[in-house]
């Protein structure tokens, strides 16, 4: 059994290395290849992709992730929690991320990326369009690429959709750092959902509130390390109070049924 998972493992570093093994030699050949076939005005050496995330309406929350010179460069990764926008609406929530992240930008005098990438299709381009718009950005690299078709639409040449070919490395390339903003955006989504569903029991609690919810969570990690905890541990991250509401919410909890 070990040597099947062995096997099974060297297999899949064996396909990601040959679906990949174009941009480790030459990071150079592949932007200067990204670069005719988009159309880009200058060589792309740091690309920023934006991808949003939700379960039906629920805690939507966006990323963004960085290619740059070859790899992906996570220390630059962004977590957006999208704040204005209510219920579904992929195309505004595109917007408030793009406008969060460049205005950011803006206010630190930092240069722009040489691409700026979104995951979707003809919407939230436009999106993304109009919020580097509303911030007077003018003349930037954007494009994204939809899900399905996997072609990519260049902004400015919507109508001229670039459909690489299955093979092409420079689909290769987009397709891992897409791959890589979804997974990052889902992540996150997935981490607050269970943040959230962690705390409704602790919100019920007469005196505790979100942000005392999420200090407690915080510093003990988990419901259960909260219930097992003494007064003295508590007190040490809430109130007195709240420390006595807590300990009384559990031991009714504990209590036999009648």
């Amino acid at each position: 059994k070990r040597g099947l998972l062995d096997l099974a493992g060297n297999n899949a570093k064996q396909s990601y290395d040959q679906r990949f093994r174009v941009m480790k030699p030459n990071a150079k050949a592949i932007q200067e290849a990204l670069q005719d076939a988009l159309g880009l005005s200058e060589l792309p050496k740091r690309i920023e992709c934006f991808d949003i995330s939700h379960i039906q309406g629920a805690e939507t929350v966006a990323s963004m992730v960085v290619w740059e010179d070859g790899q992906m460069k996570k220390s630059d990764y962004r977590k957006f929690i999208i704040r204005d926008v209510i219920g579904v609406d992929d195309f505004a929530s595109m917007r408030e991320v793009v406008t969060r992240r460049y205005k950011r930008i803006q206010e630190e005098k930092k240069r722009m990326p040489s691409l700026v990438l979104i995951d979707g299709g003809l919407g939230q381009l436009h999106a993304a369009a109009e919020a580097l718009e509303a911030l007077e950005i003018i003349n930037q690299p954007l494009a994204a690429i939809a899900k399905r078709e996997e072609i990519i639409y260049v902004y400015g040449q919507e109508s001229e959709p670039v459909a690489l070919d299955h093979h092409s490395p420079v689909l290769h390339l987009v397709q891992l750092i897409r791959d890589e903003a979804h997974r990052f955006a889902v992540a996150f989504h997935r981490k607050r959902r269970q943040m959230r569903d962690r705390s409704t029991e602790l919100r019920e609690i007469p005196g505790v509130g979100e942000s005392t919810t999420r200090r407690l969570l915080q510093h003990f990690g988990s419901v259960q390390a909260i219930k097992q905890a003494d007064s003295a541990a508590l007190s040490s991250v809430v109130t007195r109070s709240q420390a006595e509401a807590i300990l009384d919410h559990f031991k009714k909890q504990d209590a036999p049924v009648q």
